[in-house]
């Protein structure tokens, strides 16, 4: 590829991140803020796809699948630190194609979910009677202008701020475990009446095909935790910090997914909680009484837990598409660094966008189906891409080796092969525009961007490098 470098000297001077701003027990933070929201809302519509037992098959497949593609991101991450993160990964293993179709997948998935997040805290406000809203187009409103601006201020105070905020969710969690414990009662696991589907029974209600349908809600449970990477370049010590905190992150989130999973309906009962926009608040209303402090508690501690979400994400996609513009995929102008060092347009404009979608789309579900594809697709290439590292570049410099090697991304890559299939199962429609959106996105890439790639980028200098290592040997 020839090299299409711009020639003013200081491209990347004004391209520039906040170094050394985030830690272990940050990035750690920054994995459970990206999915605590998941715990709070939106895992609840698995219920009505596939009944409680076929989301619990769900959430264990989907959780071995995160488990399983996070040690290979931790090996990624701490080997290649770049604020690309999945793009770059995919850059460095399978070409410039490659890495750009992650690269988009992975902004796909991070523009939508904010959106579902912000239906879902408009749904706990009102839940609330805050304000006499009864529309949450104001909420939405407040909550991308509020949050986008916090994140302009600077990324070190924010992650800190994100810390507190998930610190609050995660109390909250642990208040609605401890009160949902004695009203248990396995029967009401299994209340949803078996269908006539294929191996329908007590347990998996809406059978095989329900089990399919339910994958998509299982990975709401650990969605955008692969987001972690993301703030490589504004980690103090990568090799080290990376591996640390993300696989912290996905051991509380497996813990905590597990926790609801089954105290939620096994409280207030599997067919209740599939219709719930609140199903926390609501379930502790459903065993303690309409006027629960307890329900309170956890209903303005669940809108932390959404807010978390909603604030990490929008760090995550402004990353995701700040590196694809400083690589030239994306126009250049939009990878531009306010004077904190924060990437001003890459928040705002998925934030408009993302408004747009929430403003308009006013469904959850749906908005979580779009975000899944998009995330889904990714997944398949980020361990295909860890695979084909580990057999092209086996002498590579690694700061953490996955256990297991290309046994466990083999494993994730073929769950999320199966994932991508299940998003066609929930909503053919969504997964087929959003295909069509990605596939415009590549016709972009082929006919126009791939021509203009700015090479001194990092992630195409790593890549780069390995080539001409590759061509000396």
């Amino acid at each position: 590829m020839a090299d299409h470098s711009p020639s003013e000297s200081d491209y990347l001077g004004k391209r520039q991140l906040n170094k050394g701003a985030a830690g272990w027990v940050l990035l750690a933070g920054l994995g459970v803020a990206y999915v605590v929201s998941g715990d709070f809302s939106g895992w609840n519509l698995g219920l009505a796809q596939g009944g409680w037992g076929g989301l619990l098959i769900a959430f264990l497949l989907m959780g071995l699948m995160y488990t399983c593609m996070v040690l290979g991101l931790a090996e990624l991450s701490s080997t290649l630190p770049t604020a690309g993160a999945g793009y770059g990964f995919a850059r460095r293993a399978l070409g410039p194609l490659g890495g750009f179709a992650t690269g988009m997948a992975i902004l796909i998935e991070y523009s939508v979910a904010p959106a579902a997040i912000a239906t879902f805290i408009g749904g706990y406000i009102e839940s609330l009677g805050l304000f006499g809203i009864t529309n949450s187009w104001p909420v939405y409103l407040v909550v991308y202008l509020v949050f986008i601006g916090i994140h302009c201020v600077g990324v070190g105070e924010a992650l800190k701020l994100m810390f507190v905020i998930t610190a609050v969710a995660v109390v909250a969690l642990g208040v609605f475990v401890v009160g949902m414990i004695p009203h248990f009662d396995i029967g009401k696991l299994v209340e949803i009446e078996p269908t006539g589907a294929f191996g329908a029974n007590g347990f998996l209600p809406f059978g095989v095909t329900g089990v399919l349908a339910a994958l998509v809600y299982g990975i709401w449970f650990f969605l955008a935790v692969e987001g972690v990477p993301l703030a490589a370049e504004e980690t103090a010590n990568p090799r080290r910090d990376m591996p640390r905190g993300i696989v912290v992150a996905i051991s509380v989130l497996l813990c905590s997914g597990l926790a609801v999973l089954i105290l939620a309906p096994g409280g207030a009962g599997a067919l209740s909680m599939s219709e719930s926009e609140s199903p926390l608040p609501d379930a502790l209303r459903a065993v303690y009484g309409p006027g629960s402090g307890l329900a309170q508690f956890v209903n303005y501690a669940g809108l932390a837990g959404l807010v978390a979400s909603f604030f990490s994400i929008i760090f995550a996609y402004s990353r995701q598409l700040f590196a694809l513009s400083r690589a030239g995929y994306l126009p250049r102008w939009l990878s531009l660094t306010a004077r904190r060092n924060t990437p001003a347009l890459a928040l705002i404009i998925p934030g408009t966008i993302g408004f747009i979608l929430a403003t308009t789309v006013r469904d959850g579900g749906l908005l979580i189906d779009i975000a899944v594809f998009g995330a889904t697709v990714s997944y398949v290439l980020l361990n295909l891409s860890h695979i084909v590292l580990r057999i092209r570049e086996p002498e590579l410099d690694r700061g953490y080796w996955t256990p297991g090697g290309r046994v466990t991304t083999s494993i994730a890559l073929v769950l999320a092969v199966v994932s991508v299939v299940a998003t066609f199962l929930v909503d053919v429609m969504a997964a087929s525009y959003t295909l069509g959106v990605f596939v415009l996105a590549l016709a972009y890439f082929w006919f126009y961007s791939r021509h203009r790639v700015v090479t001194s980028a990092p992630e195409e200098e790593f890549a780069s490098i390995a080539e001409a290592e590759s061509k000396l040997k």
